[in-house]
């Protein structure tokens, strides 16, 4: 009995040891110097690489293709690149190097999937307004809570120089999407021999942590609102969910509501987070995976390690082409290969493992962050018994009417049931608009009521 005491102390020591709060530090004066630098204005390496492949990065897209007009389809400002060359299953061990476990296990998987390697574009480009206000969080920004919230941070991407997992991933939820985005989508999620029905929404984001003149006050523990409508098939129109997404999520945890057409009427619906399944998704996805990873960190530990050259998808600008059909991007098994781009990028690595006592279908998660703008690129996600079950994908362009790198579609691959869920699909449609005027009260359950119709 007398070694338990001793035990005890031992315990707290390691946990103290442990603790967020103790081992987790700003980044120095001397550090913050470094943005815009030797660093980009977002923390990304400014040079390219030792051996060519990965070029400098010069400020990205700056300008719009000529002849480009707001409210156009994104034309390609790199339409006249040509594939250097084709990654197979037949090659894949010439390149296995570059390559996540998650395209490895399509490649073997698949033989019909491939990935088409084209010249690398640094395109992500951000208003100098945020690079401002990143240099100027970048000294203040901190975690709290275990890493489940921030402070001292606005605007900016708060940790552009990371310590550990659990800032990488407060960069992806906090960077810069525009101010008011809306757009028109669809959603599918073929079965193994290629039949789907597509669901449609009309989708707002009102990204307030970005937005100018914002303070950590104003804010009131807001990062985003996002509102999400129905559109077809007529079984599931008129639908709407409605979420206010926090800074603090130990604070206050996310506050969600659904306008169910059917009862006429608003409801809370706290399971609109986590491992619960996503709306219409048919059971493809989880409600986390939407964005590629939003929502509350608190259930896994995020261990940061390391950048990798990869190759990852890059400057999608043919994948987002109105000249293209859904149709013609919705094959069986996987999207159609033909219209997708990988480039070698940077990328940050982190690991996601599941916290004792916690609960989600997903025990452990790797995920890749763009250096050139902390956009999530590609995720696997692994299964109870340590298998590779889901690969996701996040296909990006240069939104350079913002400007700002986001997913033009993004797709969740389960390679155990042979289906995947393509989210985004916006060929057939008006393009994103980024110039909506919105106020907080059009994202309030009122709103929500007076806009519900049937």
């Amino acid at each position: 009995m007398a070694r338990r005491p001793l035990l005890l102390i031992t315990c707290a020591l390691v946990l103290i040891a442990a603790s967020p709060a103790i081992s987790w530090a700003k980044i120095t004066p001397q550090e913050a110097a470094r943005l815009g630098a030797d660093l980009t204005p977002l923390g990304a390496e400014k040079a390219g690489n030792a051996d060519g492949t990965i070029p400098a990065w010069d400020g990205g897209i700056k300008t719009p293709p000529a002849g480009y007009k707001p409210g156009d389809h994104h034309a390609d400002p790199f339409a006249g690149d040509k594939v250097l060359f084709t990654i197979t299953a037949a090659n894949m061990s010439e390149h296995a190097a570059k390559l996540t476990p998650g395209h490895q296990a399509m490649l073997k998987t698949y033989d019909s999937y491939k990935m088409k390697v084209y010249p690398s574009r640094r395109s992500a480009s951000y208003p100098q307004r945020i690079y401002d206000a990143t240099k100027k969080v970048a000294t203040t920004a901190e975690l709290t809570g275990g890493g489940n919230g921030i402070t001292g941070a606005v605007m900016g991407i708060p940790f552009p120089i990371p310590k550990n997992g659990s800032e990488v991933i407060w960069n992806h939820l906090t960077r810069f999407r525009g101010n008011v985005a809306a757009r028109k989508t669809s959603q599918a999620a073929p079965t193994r021999g290629g039949g789907y029905t597509e669901v449609v929404f009309e989708d707002e984001f009102n990204v307030v942590y970005s937005q100018e003149g914002q303070t950590e006050e104003s804010l009131a523990n807001r990062i985003l609102y996002f509102k999400q409508k129905v559109v077809a098939p007529a079984r599931l129109a008129g639908g709407i969910l409605l979420v206010h997404e926090t800074l603090d999520q130990v604070k206050e945890p996310r506050a969600a509501w659904l306008y169910n057409p059917g009862q006429r009427r608003v409801r809370r619906a706290p399971n609109v987070a986590y491992d619960n399944p996503g709306t219409a998704a048919d059971g493809m996805r989880t409600s986390d995976q939407f964005d590629m990873f939003n929502g509350a960190p608190d259930r896994y530990d995020w261990k940061l390690v390391g950048k990798k050259e990869l190759y990852v998808p890059y400057n999608n600008y043919a994948l987002h082409s109105d000249k293209l059909k859904h149709k013609d991007i919705l094959t069986p098994l996987h999207i159609n290969p033909e219209h997708l781009r990988y480039e070698l990028h940077r990328v940050w690595v982190v690991d996601a493992t599941l916290k004792e006592g916690t609960s989600h279908i997903y025990k452990r998660r790797t995920l890749y962050f763009d250096e050139d703008s902390w956009q999530i690129l590609a995720v696997d996600q692994y299964d109870k018994r340590d298998q590779l079950w889901r690969v996701s994908e996040g296909f990006v362009i240069n939104y350079y009417d913002v400007p700002m790198l986001w997913t033009t579609l993004e797709v969740h691959t389960d390679l155990q049931a042979g289906r995947y869920l393509a989210i985004g699909l916006d060929n057939e449609f008006d393009m994103y608009r980024f110039d909506i005027e919105r106020t907080l009260e059009d994202y309030t359950p009122a709103a929500l009521r007076r806009e519900g119709v049937r």
